[in-house]
């Protein structure tokens, strides 16, 4: 059967991949974002996954305010980076896996989980940016992702969002879901966005380290309990947008120590302010 091996989690700053792309990763400002990053490539290339599971939200381009499923598992053979204004990232499109994402997808519905299906649409910086991250820039020699991914977009941009505990519920069912997957799949789940910021209004700028970094510690040592956490703590402590972290609940949701297995290996975590006017959170949790 398949099985969910590790967890990855990382925001996905849109500056993050401008500063790639534009060739500054090198610049004093975000060195130390980048250095962060430096255990989790080789890591990748030690631990490399048949499949990765990314969960992210869509900033505007697969979707708009006409239409925003609550989540959407992404079905296509592939999906083409997205021009969100200033052109298409330089970056490979990414290659999907149709036969899990659509096993996923039955097996999550059936556990009372309403999916949107999607079988075309452009994926966004929330997507590309952590690959980015992770993987490096793909040369040109080779330019490709190193393995399949299925893209799984969440609303937390318009009003009602799902909450942190409907989340944590669908990682336990998209889990149970990969298990009964019947080829021997290695699949990594993602969970990305935040982690403190907001964008808009008197309090733009707004970064928590001291909520950033208790998240942190709850994810890795009670997720349960964090689950529970309503809504408005997110807003006031860590901005508007920190509504994005319950995106990683959902990997947190997948790991096998929330069915009764072993806590699982902190593998590498990082924190770093500001990048753009975002804060930096990153963590690698591998199952025991």
């Amino acid at each position: 059967m398949a099985k969910i091996t590790a967890s990855v989690y990382t925001s996905h700053v849109p500056a993050i991949g401008a500063a790639l792309d534009l060739g500054k990763s090198g610049e004093p400002y975000w060195q130390p974002v980048f250095k962060g990053y430096d255990y989790s490539k080789q890591w990748l290339k030690d631990n490399p996954p048949d499949v990765i599971f990314l969960v992210y939200n869509d900033h505007a381009t697969a979707f708009s305010l006409e239409m925003i499923p609550t989540f959407a598992i992404g079905t296509a053979a592939e999906f083409t980076p997205a021009d969100e204004g200033w052109g298409p990232r330089p970056v490979p499109k990414v290659i999907g896996h149709p036969e899990l994402a659509a096993h996923i997808a039955q097996s999550v519905i059936q556990q009372d989980f309403d999916l949107t299906i999607v079988n075309k649409m452009d994926v966004d910086h929330g997507l590309t940016v952590p690959l980015s991250l992770m993987c490096g820039q793909p040369p040109q020699s080779n330019f490709a992702w190193p393995c399949p991914v299925i893209p799984f977009a969440v609303n937390v941009v318009q009003y009602p969002v799902p909450s942190g505990r409907r989340c944590f519920e669908l990682g336990k069912a998209i889990r149970k879901a990969v298990e009964s997957f019947d080829k021997p799949l290695n699949v990594q789940i993602w969970g990305t966005g935040g982690m403190s910021h907001q964008l808009q209004g008197p309090r733009a700028g707004l970064i928590n380290k001291e909520f950033d970094n208790a998240f942190l510690d709850q994810l890795i040592a009670d997720p349960e309990a964090l689950a529970s956490k309503p809504h408005i703590d997110y807003v006031r402590e860590a901005g508007s947008e920190g509504i994005e972290l319950v995106m990683w609940l959902i990997a947190r949701g997948a790991m096998s120590d929330v069915a009764g297995g072993p806590a699982p290996k902190v593998t590498h975590r990082f924190y770093h302010v500001p990048a753009s006017n975002t804060a930096v959170g990153h963590l690698i949790l591998e199952n025991k």
